[in-house]
């Protein structure tokens, strides 16, 4: 079985968002990696998975039966650039201990495994560039090939805060402990419907454990109502490391609903992991206005400028409280 799922791994490709808001919906899912961009100012999405799966243990003699609920909820606020969230997910284990002739099983454990609340900023947008110069109107090659800028990502920052709770099981603290997650997100567009989005994150770096890992996602829209995505995560601490890795595919129901299936499996044996994981993302789509995402820095500044005064060249003068017009030179 892991065979085969790693065969799949290796010739698979996937699906995730790209831009900030869209006709479509805009989710992070059926991946754990964070896209650059946010879903678009005033839209309110939810995102939520089920999942069970087998962990065994190879030096504990254990095996345990794990499933539980992943959700996020986002919410696109003041700028198109910027969304607020809550992320997490909460399992419940079924633990059975094969040290004895006769396995024994112990008490399930539950709890949260995290919830972090932050908020995520797009600070770096090469798309936004290229959608202003428009396509070349001279050349469909021009348009359709590979170029060296297509590998220049689209930049965001996430920053939020972990809210662990007592003698949790999942979490490497025994209080109740409140510790910081940065997530640095890269996201490039590529031609044919390809994906490519890396975070590199740093968690709970105020405990005695902190955390440094990565994750790395490549999607493929097959067409405009499926896609198909693997994904690579990393992550090593104190408290635990592993390597995992998922695939599976995605269908878009309509512009507001998506529907997710994928698996995780890992190569080691201390434990080793196989899960499988459906979810569904909808969104509440309150986004009435087109928003143009002003250009930064001194271009954008002359940009203002420029078309300020073009038009006042074109308001034709200055008009009096009378309703007359008054020309430059005095009259009338």
């Amino acid at each position: 079985m892991r065979i085969l799922f790693l065969c799949f791994f290796f010739i698979g490709i996937p699906f995730v968002c790209q831009a900030q808001y869209t006709e479509m919906i805009n989710t992070n899912r059926p991946g754990v990696s964070q896209g650059a961009f946010s879903v678009g100012t005033n839209v309110l999405q939810f995102e939520s998975g089920i999942f069970y799966g087998k962990e065994e243990h190879r030096l504990l003699q254990t095996e345990t039966t794990g499933y539980g609920i992943d959700y996020s909820v986002r919410y696109g606020v003041w700028k198109e650039e910027l969304e607020v969230s809550l992320i997490g997910s909460f399992q419940r284990n079924i633990v059975t201990d094969n040290r004895g002739t006769i396995p024994i099983e112990l008490d399930p454990i539950s709890n949260f495994r995290s919830n972090t609340v932050g908020a995520k900023y797009l600070f770096y947008d090469p798309y936004r560039k290229r959608a202003l110069e428009g396509p070349n109107l001279y050349s469909w090659k021009a348009n359709n090939r590979f170029q060296w800028r297509d590998l220049i990502p689209a930049i965001s920052f996430y920053a939020g805060a972990n809210f662990d709770t007592k003698n949790n099981p999942f979490t490497p603290e025994s209080e109740a402990v409140i510790s910081p997650k940065f997530i640095l997100s890269t996201q490039n567009n590529f031609l044919g419907g390809f994906v490519l989005v890396t975070n590199i994150i740093v968690d709970r770096v105020t405990t005695e454990f902190p955390s440094y890992g990565y994750i790395v996602t490549l999607t493929h829209a097959t067409n405009d109502y499926f896609s198909i995505f693997v994904e690579n995560q990393g992550f090593k601490s104190d408290f635990y490391s592993d390597q995992l890795f998922r695939a599976g595919a995605a269908a878009l129901i309509n512009e507001n609903l998506h529907v997710d299936l994928s698996a995780t499996i890992n190569i080691k044996d201390t434990p080793s992991v196989f899960y499988g994981r459906v979810g569904v993302a909808y969104r509440f789509d309150m986004h009435n206005t087109d928003e143009y995402i002003e250009e930064k820095g001194r271009a954008g500044r002359k940009k203002r400028k420029d078309e300020k005064t073009k038009k006042e060249d074109t308001d034709g003068g200055k008009k009096r409280k009378d309703a007359f017009e008054v020309d430059d030179d005095g009259g009338r």
